[in-house]
């Protein structure tokens, strides 16, 4: 009994003795092939790894992806933290639901299944039944409803399904009565919301992309197009198309009565009632303009005309062009994020700090009540014009997905659907943090710790950022950070410029040739950690996805010996050949183009992470993420990112990319495929800043 004793804690003191060993990355063959940009010669070597479907490609990936599994499996905690992360991601979960008819449909998810499941209820206290189950689908949960969108009167749903995480989608139509498809089939659909007549729907599709190249060839020559139902798409009536602007991706709607079309181009719109009716210019390209709702012959307009923050305008729709507008509700301090019309009301939500605030309007434009949410978070509103009652969405860094009934004549909320995580919120406290930028702009950033954190320098530290695109960063509830913050992790989202969280202004600071802006605010975040003794540079994880991924792929290259760990997730990371690949041009808005300027070139390689690597430098410990169908980031962008990366730095620390299959860029990807990247991602960051896992 004793000998047996003794070989168990001999084998448990070996388990534990196991560590990832420094890797040994696959050879990467290089290549004799050079750009010229203005005179500049500019060396491609590993141009080879843009080719997505040689077989030369796919056996880089399996070798790649070995010496990744090998590194990751080996951490001591791996298998625990995954378990802790599958535990936390086992509860039930439902969406917003959305009246459509005379029917209510929401999403749910028992835990753990792979894709949500829509249901169908025909009232709030009828119980509900299965309406669609992407699960059913396929036998991996690769196949998944991208979204859904019903007629006016809620017989008909166009169901948007994408396969392998591939932005394509196939839109099919659904009889909501029977639950049975129509022959209906659109293909080569991105991005697209389908605006429903009485007889069928618009909507905006690509051109073919070549045989074989559907996953990186450029996308252009947008058309918005009719289809009408029962009938084959090749019969589908050109509507639109903006031949100056061929990578766009134009999208329309129509409004509630069915009477008009809109067309995002400036703005365009046509009387639907009339035969041949032409598209009527209402107001220029150059700004956002978007109508909310028709009613008493007004078209509210949510706009940032004339207004970087954002206001509501009226039109009638008898003149409607910009010149016969007028100012409803006027720009304010706080940025106009969200506009709705619900229950003959107009709520407004603003956002302050990168928090929402909620308001009451009524269609003359006065404030009835500011809805007093939960504590500092984001908000979603859900309803129609006529209803009395609508729902809410709150969350918060510590407070999942909430949902509350609000009661519009009441001026009262309460609550609908509250999810039960095994986990306790009151352990955890959020702050938000305002701190000195490189020149002299104050930037914001929430930190999420445990209660009883001791500022002795000594914190382990994750920095979170995207600082693009106008997006604002507000404060939002994930699974996969509580294991790092019960173990003593301090999570960080900072408000970059590039973002609009201050408005259009904030967004124009963070572009094109101030680019660079957002890249100091992200490392001036880090110094300001420092000084304050949350941490040091050992303990500082940074991390970001898609335009996000450029930050941290910048910001490590820029300034390595700043950052313990860096993750790139599906990162931009050749910023000199982006636009040559599927929706890429259409970033030019806030990157620019090699081939715009000479000036724009030089700028462009000043921080194109691709182009900065230095040789014998010492970069962080560094896990690059992709997929293979990812044609937003194509995956060449971090194929070349990691063989540049491994081939230039010093060796101490490992560089390692994980390629996902049957997987694109994030959206609506299966659970049991979210769980094993997020306790992959999660274990490397932990490990490497030297954390252990207690609980």
């Amino acid at each position: 009994m004793k000998a047996i004793s003794l070989l168990i804690i001999i084998g448990i003191a070996a388990t534990s003795c196991i560590r990832p060993r420094k890797p040994v990355y696959p050879a990467t063959k290089k290549v004799d092939s050079i750009d010229i940009y203005f005179d500049t010669k500019i060396p491609d070597p590993y141009r080879w790894l843009e080719n997505d479907t040689s077989d030369a490609t796919a056996a880089w990936i399996e070798a790649q992806n070995k010496v990744t599994a090998k590194y990751l499996e080996a951490i001591p905690f791996h298998r625990k933290l995954l378990k802790r992360i599958t535990t936390l991601s086992d509860y039930e979960r439902i969406g917003l639901p959305v009246k459509k008819g005379n029917k209510y449909y929401f999403t749910k998810n028992n835990g753990l299944q792979n894709q949500n499941v829509m249901y169908i209820q025909d009232s709030l206290s009828n119980n509900p039944r299965i309406f669609l189950n992407p699960n059913r689908w396929s036998d991996d949960g690769t196949v998944s409803l991208s979204r859904i969108s019903f007629s006016k009167n809620g017989k008909y749903a166009a169901c948007g399904i994408s396969r392998n995480g591939s932005d394509w989608q196939d839109l099919y139509i659904m009889d909501t009565t029977t639950g049975k498809f129509l022959d209906d089939h659109i293909q080569w659909v991105k991005f697209q919301e389908v605006a429903w007549d009485e007889k069928g729907f618009y909507y905006s599709a690509y051109d073919a992309p070549p045989k074989d190249k559907e996953l990186s060839s450029v996308n252009g020559n947008s058309m918005i197009y009719y289809h009408k139902l029962k009938t084959p798409q090749a019969k589908d009536k050109p509507i639109y198309q903006n031949p100056y602007y061929p990578e766009c991706n134009h999208s329309g709607h129509t409004s509630d009565d069915g009477r008009f079309l809109f067309i995002n181009n400036g703005l365009l719109m046509k009387d639907l009632t009339q035969t041949d009716a032409p598209l009527v210019q209402l107001a220029n390209a150059g700004y956002r303009y978007s109508p909310i709702g028709i009613i008493d012959n007004k078209i509210y307009i949510f706009t940032n005309y004339k207004a970087p923050k954002r206001r509501i305008m009226v039109a009638d729709i008898n003149s409607p062009t910009l010149k016969n507008w007028k100012e409803l509700i006027p720009e304010s301090d706080a940025v106009l994020s969200k506009a709705e019309i619900i229950g003959g009301k107009l709520f407004l939500t603003y956002n302050k700090d990168a928090s929402d605030r909620a308001y009451v309007y009524n269609l003359n434009g006065k404030q009835l009540q500011e809805i007093k949410l939960p504590s500092l978070g984001t908000v979603f509103f859900c309803g129609e014009k006529e209803d009395k009652k609508c729902f809410f969405l709150f969350t918060s860094f510590t407070t999942p997905n909430t949902i509350y009934q609000y009661d519009i004549d009441k001026k009262e909320y309460t609550l609908y659907y509250a999810p039960k995580i095994k986990f306790n919120a009151n352990d955890f406290v959020t702050e938000q943090i305002f701190f000195t930028s490189k020149d002299s702009v104050q930037i914001p950033m929430f930190l999420t710790y445990k209660k009883g954190l001791k500022k002795d320098g000594n914190n382990p530290v994750l920095l979170y950022g995207y600082g693009g695109f106008g997006l604002t960063l507000t404060p939002s509830f994930a699974i996969e950070r509580i294991p790092f913050l019960e173990n003593g992790g301090i999570y960080i989202q900072v408000n970059l410029r590039g973002g609009n969280e201050y408005g259009d202004s904030w967004h124009k600071a963070g572009v094109k040739m101030q680019k660079q802006n957002v890249f100091d605010d992200f490392i001036s975040a880090a110094e300001y950690l420092i000084k304050e003794k949350y941490t040091n540079p050992n303990k500082i994880a940074i991390t970001g996805a898609s335009n996000g991924g450029l930050l941290v792929g910048a910001c490590m290259t820029q300034r390595p010996k700043l950052f313990r760990v860096a993750v790139s997730q599906v990162g931009v990371m050749d910023m000199l050949r982006y636009h040559k690949f599927t929706i890429g041009a259409s970033w030019s808005t806030d990157y620019g183009t090699s081939s715009d300027s000479k000036e724009m070139f030089d700028y462009l390689l000043s921080y194109s992470p691709l182009h900065n690597l230095k040789s014998g430098t010492r970069y962080p410990a560094t896990l690059i993420t992709t997929a293979d169908h990812d044609d937003r980031v194509v995956p060449a962008h971090s194929f070349k990112f990691a063989a540049t990366l491994q081939a230039e730095n010093d060796g101490t620390n490992p560089t390692l990319i994980r390629i996902d299959h049957k997987a694109g860029h994030g959206f609506n990807k299966a659970t049991t495929k979210l769980l094993k990247e997020q306790a992959d991602v999660y274990a490397f960051i932990m490990y490497n800043l030297g954390m252990k896992m207690k609980n």
